[in-house]
């Protein structure tokens, strides 16, 4: 792997079925598995993590929230990053950052200290995401963007998997310091491969190399391509898909394990982790979306995950194992669908800036993550599963309302 110091202006793109394009799938996907393993591998924790540190469901939640949270606070300075350095090093900084900063939280010497070392971390981790898809957008084709924006978000499911399989276990069995070390120890893995597939950029000049520029010829600045990128509606809309959706997702993840283990379930802490394998929905359905928009527009398919989403959130509601897995099976394919949809859109509506545009989705993506994925359980307490269903079926829903009226007439277009 090498950074660009130099762009081709004819440059076009790698195409699909070219050994350049292959690597840059490996290397995202890479990318995807060293981001979310590390990211949410607390969440297949948080039961124990409440026993083995005395605190409050809620109070357990904010070991997510606190990555998420920095992530979020963080995607814009990122994008700055790697505008100035290119995208391959500000994700090859982030990576190596995220690691150095999981053996530390794997060393916390307490839950305040946890939760400090978490935020920092997900403000490394924020480099990835940040950076992923305008990477993407640059080196390859139009017509391979969109899947394989698809198989980075599987890439991305297939990390939070693994990071909440290998965690949730060892967390009950041993201690949660092991859970974390030994999600670092994949995260490191993944970077590795990353540096090592991923080939030498050609879409991109640093900005210290090649600034760009105004019509008037002038630099065209971070306030400027910012200002660019808010103003546009559909671009807001897609925000809000990130942050509605990615909000009630990661409540329904947070607090069903607390559910699971209560009466009358009662499943064993050791195996309420394996529900996380409903994630592998993610991995299945996101490269699909790419396929499905080609065949029945966008603007459908993303409202079609949306659907599938409150189907599956429904299932749910029924006391039953199985019916609860299955619902949870669906509601993880139609966000996952209905995300690769909405993030692979971006690049459509933001022809400069895409690195603030691509920072402003993310930002709403880890900012719903945190706060809803936080503040939903304020309903869980006092009204139970019932009151988790609820707000986020009211989240969805708000999403499917702006997409249909924001995002329409661009279709049409």
């Amino acid at each position: 792997m090498t950074n660009a110091s130099a762009g081709d202006p004819g440059w076009r793109g790698h195409a699909p079925g070219s050994p350049e394009y292959r690597r840059i799938i490996v290397a995202l996907f890479a990318a995807g598995i060293a981001a979310f393993c590390q990211l949410y591998s607390a969440q297949g924790m948080l039961p124990s993590l409440a026993r083995d540190l005395a605190v409050t469901e809620p109070q357990s939640a904010l070991s997510v929230s606190a990555a998420t949270g920095g992530l979020a606070l963080a995607v814009l300075p990122w994008s700055i990053v790697a505008d100035r350095l290119g995208r391959q090093r500000a994700l090859t900084i982030a990576m190596i950052a995220a690691v150095v900063l999981g053996v530390a939280v794997s060393l916390a010497p307490d839950f305040a200290w946890l939760l400090a070392l978490r935020a920092a971390q997900g403000a490394a981790i924020a480099g990835i995401p940040a950076t992923a898809m305008a990477y993407l957008s640059e080196e390859l084709t139009p017509a391979g963007v969109a899947t394989a924006a698809g198989l980075f978000v599987s890439g991305n499911t297939v990390g939070g998997l693994s990071g909440r399989l290998v965690a949730g276990p060892l967390g009950e069995l041993a201690s949660w310091r092991f859970g974390f070390g030994a999600v670092t120890v994949i995260a490191a893995i993944a970077a590795v491969v990353f540096i090592l597939a991923s080939p030498p950029a050609r879409g991109f000049v640093p900005e210290r190399a090649v600034r760009g520029m105004t019509a008037a010829g002038a630099p065209l600045t971070f306030r400027a391509k910012l200002g660019a990128v808010l103003r546009s509606r559909q671009l807001l809309a897609l925000y809000g898909q990130a942050l509605l959706l990615m909000g009630g997702f990661v409540a329904v993840y947070n607090y069903l394990g607390f559910r699971l283990e209560a009466p009358p379930l009662l499943v064993a802490p050791a195996l309420t982790a394996l529900v996380f394998i409903a994630y592998l929905a993610g991995t299945f359905a996101a490269p699909r979306a790419g396929r499905l928009a080609l065949r029945f527009g966008r603007l459908r398919t993303l409202l079609g995950g949306i659907a599938l989403m409150l189907a599956g959130l429904a299932l749910t509601l029924i006391t039953w194992l199985p019916t609860i897995i299955t619902g949870l099976v669906v509601l993880t394919a139609g966000f996952f669908v209905a995300h690769a949809v909405a993030s692979g859109w971006i690049s459509t509506f933001a022809p400069t800036g895409r690195a603030q545009a691509t920072g402003l989705y993310n930002l709403g993506y880890y900012g719903g993550s945190s706060l809803f994925g936080w503040a939903v359980g304020l309903a869980f307490a006092p009204f139970g599963w019932t009151g988790v269903v609820v707000c986020v079926a009211a989240l969805s829903l708000i999403a499917a309302g702006w997409a249909a009226l924001a995002l329409r007439p661009a279709t049409r277009r």
